[in-house]
């Protein structure tokens, strides 16, 4: 790959995906992929401000033989040295980067019930330090190709130009190919910002899809709701862009009002496996009924993790000819593919979809309709017939989508 375009790709994630401020430490979490890029990105953190990078290397193989090796109890526990670090990142708020570059089916074969149970254990261990730097720091998850990866995505030929196709496609679909990457960011930002806006001025009370595949479902939204996209801002008032790329303008819905049954309309990597051709039913909010062709008891395992695993977290809007989806191209990563449709996520919502979300405590949220998980799973339901309609708090129907894009 040309090293000015890694550069420039590498300087948009330090400015505006995390937009690091002076004197600020940097988290990088990355596998051992693409080592060269690590070193590019830390470099662009420094010459953007930060004081400290530090780079946290996983691998799937060394994980793999920690589920197959460690009884249940060690694999789920959190350690007090971890614990320790955590509290730190409370009180220092260090922006943090995941570079997404691992193969999708790089865990398959593991023992699915077991991680599954170590993961929903460490996960409410340190819930309370996640939901201490809830919306005070930045964050941003982007993507570098691992050759895994790209043999999946372009099977048959060279692992070479199968590397090079992928770096192709993330930079296209990351609007990061450009002279400018900052600049087209903007832009994109100002139009997804304008999409928000007018739905937030609609007072929505609930939402329903409707598709030739199968799809009728009704979700209700939140009271005072907001749909947000693009750039998030934290309790101080920092700009970054949380997902390089994203297309999505998204809400948290109300976890009780969901009903019918969605279709997903692409496969879902999960944990190393494809759960595939796959429906869910909902009745009052919760998941009552799954099928599918593939993997689907991992589908079940996944809903039954906790009680809010469920239930809805996030009701995303994805116009179907989105770059994503018109580059054609099946990424077998949820960062991508979520961007190339309208999707649901399973569990967790994001709090900061309500106006003056900072007033409130996770008790009042509840009682407002948000859901709460350790897990939050995106799955795709977006097709080239997709309707969905909205309807206003006076009764109006206010048609949303048409034909699979915006229609407004």
């Amino acid at each position: 790959m040309d090293k000015k375009k890694m550069r420039r790709y590498a300087s948009l994630i330090a400015r505006k995906g995390i937009n690091v401020q002076k004197g600020q430490e940097v988290i990088i979490g990355s596998a051992l992929n693409e080592i060269d890029f690590i070193r590019i990105l830390q470099e662009e953190c420094y010459k953007a401000g930060a004081g400290k990078v530090t780079v946290e290397w996983t691998d799937q193989r060394l994980l793999k033989n920690d589920i197959k090796y460690q009884d249940r109890e060690t694999l789920a526990r959190v350690s007090p040295w971890q614990r320790t670090r955590m509290k730190e990142r409370v009180e220092t708020l260090p922006a943090t980067i995941r570079i997404a570059s691992e193969d999708p089916m790089g865990m398959k074969g593991i023992d699915q019930a077991k991680y599954s149970h170590a993961m929903a254990r460490r996960a409410r261990a340190i819930k309370k330090y996640a939901d201490a730097m809830d919306n005070k720091n930045q964050w941003c998850i982007a993507a570098v190709p691992g050759p895994e990866w790209a043999e999946r995505v372009f099977p048959g030929i060279p692992k070479r130009e199968a590397v090079k196709k992928l770096w192709d496609a993330i930079l296209y679909t990351s609007r990061a190919d450009g002279e400018d990457p900052v600049e087209d960011w903007n832009r994109h930002n100002a139009f997804l910002l304008e999409r928000c806006e007018r739905l937030n001025a609609m007072g929505l009370k609930s939402l329903h899809y409707k598709s030739a595949n199968g799809t009728d479902f009704t979700v209700g939204l939140i009271e005072k709701g907001l749909f947000l996209g693009g750039s998030d801002v934290t309790l101080s008032g920092i700009e970054y862009d949380p997902n390089i790329p994203t297309e999505e303008v998204f809400t948290a819905p109300d976890r009780m009002t969901a009903n019918g049954k969605l279709v997903a309309t692409k496969p879902l990597s999960y944990r190393g496996e494809l759960i595939e051709d796959f429906s869910i039913t909902f009745r009052e909010g919760k998941a009552v009924e799954v099928h599918a062709e593939k993997n689907e008891e991992l589908l079940r395992q996944m809903i039954a993790t906790d009680k809010g695993a469920a239930y809805l977290g996030e009701c995303a809007l994805v116009p179907f000819d989105s770059p994503i989806s018109r580059s054609g191209i099946l990424f077998y990563n949820t960062l991508f593919d979520e961007n190339a449709s309208c999707h649901f996520a399973l569990g967790r919502a994001y709090t900061n979809c309500i106006e003056d979300f900072e007033k409130y405590s996770s008790e009042e949220l509840a009682e407002k309709g948000f859901n709460d998980s350790v897990i939050h799973v995106d799955f795709m339901v977006g097709s080239a017939d997709l309707t969905i309609d909205g309807i206003d708090r006076d009764g109006n129907t206010v048609p949303i989508f048409r034909e699979g894009n915006w229609a407004f």
